[in-house]
């Protein structure tokens, strides 16, 4: 039996106020563990949706004491994006990915009879194929996790995806025999699979695309420009000394925001 979007997707919608802050927002991410919130307007309908790029953007930007009041200031429906991507919740997972590569989005709110019934994102992509089968603000090194998920080049992608579902994580990065990095596989590297059928022949090798990788001493700046310039989540972290060693780790989108989420953090002040 074919499976749809609503099979999949996670009930109820998680919004936030037009007029919460960016530390508010970043707050709400981390307790929740999402990658973005739908903001609603002051009826309570849904006007936008604010992500943790949204949030590297602000945090990209205020560079400066001076800039950094300025950004402190801004609300998420000043940084939300509209109008929002939708799907059908009877919609084909199919048909979900064919959207998901045409509007280039990361996530689906998704309707039912007209009306927002919760969302699809491309870690619930997949997951639909793996059932087939402390810190200072300053540099990478202060908030990337040492931990990574890895595998060789000639693992299943199917049982890359399963991995990927167990760890939680959106990506698996493909390193050869000695630990070199050979590569990322990605949740939006594994949509063209949905429409060939041929998952089950494929390999990581098949599928992945170049890792994007930063040194440890870079700064959390460097980190979240390089995120948004090339709309990555996460970066491979390494030593520029010793490029071809094994991964010191990763830093990711959560990372940067849930360091913003702290009571601490300039951003909660």
């Amino acid at each position: 039996m074919t499976k749809l979007v609503k099979d999949l997707m996670h009930n109820g919608v998680i919004t936030c106020k037009p007029d919460a802050t960016l530390g508010q927002v970043a707050t709400l991410l981390d307790q929740h563990q999402v990658h973005a919130l739908f903001v609603t307007d002051r009826d309570g309908r849904i006007a936008g949706v604010i992500s943790d790029f949204d949030l590297m953007a602000g945090e990209w930007l205020s560079s400066d004491s001076e800039s950094l009041s300025v950004m402190k200031k801004l609300t998420a429906s000043d940084l939300m994006t509209r109008p929002v991507a939708v799907i059908e919740a009877s919609a084909s997972l199919t048909k979900a990915a064919e959207l998901f590569v045409q509007q280039q989005v990361g996530r689906f709110l998704v309707l039912d009879e007209g009306k927002p019934a919760g969302t699809f994102s491309l870690s619930d992509f997949v997951a639909s194929l793996s059932g087939r089968i402390k810190s200072r603000r300053e540099t990478v090194g202060d908030v990337m996790s040492d931990a990574i998920l890895v595998c060789r080049g000639k693992t299943p992608v199917l049982s890359a995806a399963r991995a990927m579902t167990s760890a939680g994580w959106r990506s698996v990065l493909v390193v050869d025999a000695k630990g070199k990095v050979l590569g990322v596989v990605s949740g939006r590297d594994l949509l063209a699979l949905a429409a060939d059928g041929n998952a089950e022949s494929k390999t990581v090798r098949d599928v992945m695309h170049p890792a994007l990788t930063i040194d440890i001493h870079a700064s959390l700046r460097e980190a979240a420009d390089m995120m948004i310039q090339n709309h990555h989540h996460r970066l491979v972290v390494t030593d520029k000394d010793d490029p071809d060693a094994f991964p010191l780790g990763a830093i990711s989108t959560f990372d940067i925001v849930a360091e913003m989420a702290r009571p601490d953090s300039v951003w909660q002040r």
